[in-house]
């Protein structure tokens, strides 16, 4: 009998995230930074919201775009952070997590052979997504002197005849990096000199610290060329709610919808309900989560500096990516041996693009006890293997 799975299946490379979670999960007493989750529970308010739709039996479909009322807040949301008008008719699409927002707005604008330029490092599915859809990801690399922020030279560098889009994603997974307005210019000119179209993953836009995010579409000349991604899984603590949402101008949402009208036909009914509230009365714990974030942040990072695992400030997400070259080891060794030695687990850099080789990616959405214990089973294993 032949092999019945497709080449490209076949070629995908498996993520680097989940065989740590799966070897974690086999051990007892581990402490775990690998996860990018928050680790509070749905706020109440937004959690009775859904429970009350499912009591008012509203178990049914939406409409495919999402319900109208969801969509107006979206627009009003993103028109009160950051001044851009979207119609909500026409130009918001709810979808199920951004994960599917980035599939659709993938193959809404890839044609088979066409290169998008993939900035690393970056969430695990993201190149793979590009292959998915037939495209051909270009990786263009990062670097710690730049504090993991891509440059107009780094993506100009990458540009052949085939090219068609740029993929970002600022505030980043896994550095935490945030994209200063300068660069954002820098990529916007890229864009607009060879007529490219911007996907921008903004999942972590309200998750930001000593920093004033800034939506990309609202550069000069790049609305009309971008594809802003967004959600609740992050700021709301709605993961399993499965809620994202996309805001394009009409002639790319118009592909968008009709993919997702084929693929999806609606996101969760009661989870768009909780969504709904917790964009129109969620922002105080909005604020509450941040801060408690940015507190872990600073713990997490001057602990990896006391012990000799340099690393810069990350200004976004609850992400920590420290350099472990003082160790001696590369980072997937030092994951291995950190995990089986002092049961503590954390992602290799390398997992999330070649630019990450030598780094690791903590995660600080977890308890301050955890995050304490992190540290000094940390210190005790850097002692044993200095």
């Amino acid at each position: 009998m032949r092999n019945f799975v497709a080449t490209r299946i076949n070629e995908l490379r498996p993520s680097g995230i989940r065989r740590y979670f799966e070897i974690a999960s086999t051990m007892e007493d581990v402490v775990t930074l690998g996860i990018g989750e928050p680790n509070f529970v749905t706020p109440d308010h937004i959690m009775e919201a859904g429970i009350a739709s499912l009591r008012r039996g509203e178990t049914g479909y939406t409409s495919n775009a999402g319900l109208i009322e969801l969509r107006r807040a979206i627009a009003a949301y993103v028109e009160r952070l950051y001044g851009l008008h979207y119609d909500p008719r026409s130009e918001v699409l709810v979808t199920v997590g951004v994960s599917e927002g980035l599939w659709l707005a993938l193959k809404a604008v890839v044609d088979p052979g066409d290169e998008v330029l993939v900035v690393e490092p970056c969430f695990v599915s993201n190149a793979a997504a590009v292959e998915m859809v037939g495209g051909i990801p270009v990786r263009v690399s990062t670097s710690i002197e730049h504090e993991f922020q891509v440059t107009g030279e780094a993506l100009e560098a990458a540009i052949t005849s085939r090219t068609k889009a740029i993929l970002i994603s600022y505030p980043n997974n896994p550095t935490g990096a945030v994209l200063t307005y300068e660069h954002m210019q820098q990529v916007a000119s890229v864009a607009e000199k060879y007529d490219l179209v911007v996907i921008s993953d903004e999942i972590y836009e309200r998750l930001v610290y000593d920093f004033e995010h800034i939506n990309f579409a609202t550069l000069p000349g790049m609305y009309d060329r971008t594809i802003v991604l967004s959600g609740m899984s992050k700021a709301f603590a709605m993961t399993g709610w499965r809620i994202g949402y996309a805001t394009a101008p009409r002639p790319l949402m118009d592909a968008m919808y009709k993919l997702h009208q084929y693929l999806i036909m609606s996101a969760p009914t009661m989870g768009q309900v909780a969504a709904l509230q917790a964009l129109l009365h969620g922002e105080l714990d909005v604020q509450h989560m941040r801060a408690q974030y940015d507190r872990r942040r600073k713990m997490i990072v001057d602990g990896f500096n006391q012990l000799g695992l340099t690393c810069f400030e990350p200004r976004g997400a609850f992400y920590a990516f420290p350099n472990i070259a003082v160790t001696g080891m590369n980072d997937e060794e030092f994951c291995d041996r950190l995990l089986h030695d002092a049961r503590v687990a954390v992602i290799p850099g390398s997992a999330f693009g070649e630019s990450g080789t030598g780094f690791i990616r903590a995660s600080y959405a977890t308890s301050d006890e955890n995050v304490e214990c992190a540290l000094e089973r940390m210190h005790h294993f850097m002692l044993q293997h200095a």
